[in-house]
């Protein structure tokens, strides 16, 4: 499977990941099917340099997307990010992965809160000029990209996300508070948690 004239389309979905959770693996899906991606690859962080707290090791967070994304053909982890010394800039990564396949097109995946905060990353304008962009929109709100954005020409695609109550700070504080997260989480990922003693130190949330 293919875009036109044989040309790979892939998304890239990228994040700390601290847990993965399941508006994550949403967003995936529904990125997939709206934008007809013939892949899409799961980037998580290495050194979050717009994060304060420590993440979760590496290890710990690509196993869990591992068992997350288990049983999906078009969802592979890239985990290059975790690897390369200093910060996880996306730029850095976007220009490595376009190397190796340099026919490909690529689309950016967003929420609403990273695409108004994308001025403020490491060489934004570089990196509208070679992906697109596909944010996931908010309920009863049209798409509305920065006006920096705009002006540099970025293209962005609106994915229709529902609103769901989960984030990984949540996650990781019900954890910590000794609450259930069966429905927040895939059943695996929970497990994963309970089994290594993820998150119950609540210095980390």
């Amino acid at each position: 499977m293919s875009g036109a004239q044989g040309v790979p389309r892939i998304g890239l979905l990228g994040g700390s990941f601290d847990p993965v959770h399941n508006a994550h693996l949403a967003l995936a899906r529904i990125a997939i099917d709206a934008l007809a991606l013939d892949e899409l690859l799961w980037i998580p962080t290495g050194v979050a340099w717009q994060k304060a707290r420590a993440l979760t090791p590496a290890a710990h967070r690509i196993a869990m997307l591992r068992l997350a994304i288990a049983g999906e053909p078009r969802q592979h982890i890239e985990p290059c990010e975790t690897v390369r010394s200093g910060p996880s800039y996306t730029i850095d990564t976007v220009v490595e992965l376009q190397r190796r396949r340099p026919q490909a097109q690529w689309w950016l995946l967003l929420g609403q809160d990273q695409a108004a905060n994308l001025p403020t990353w490491h060489r934004w304008q570089d990196l509208v000029a070679r992906v697109g962009l596909a944010v996931a929109g908010r309920a009863g709100a049209a798409l509305r990209l920065a006006p920096e954005l705009a002006a540099a020409g970025a293209t962005a695609a609106e994915l229709p996300l529902a609103a769901m109550d989960v984030s990984s700070t949540a996650i990781r504080d019900r954890v910590a508070a000794g609450l259930g997260i069966a429905d927040l989480v895939p059943a695996p990922v929970a497990r994963y948690i309970e089994t290594h003693g993820l998150y119950r130190d609540p210095i980390r949330s």
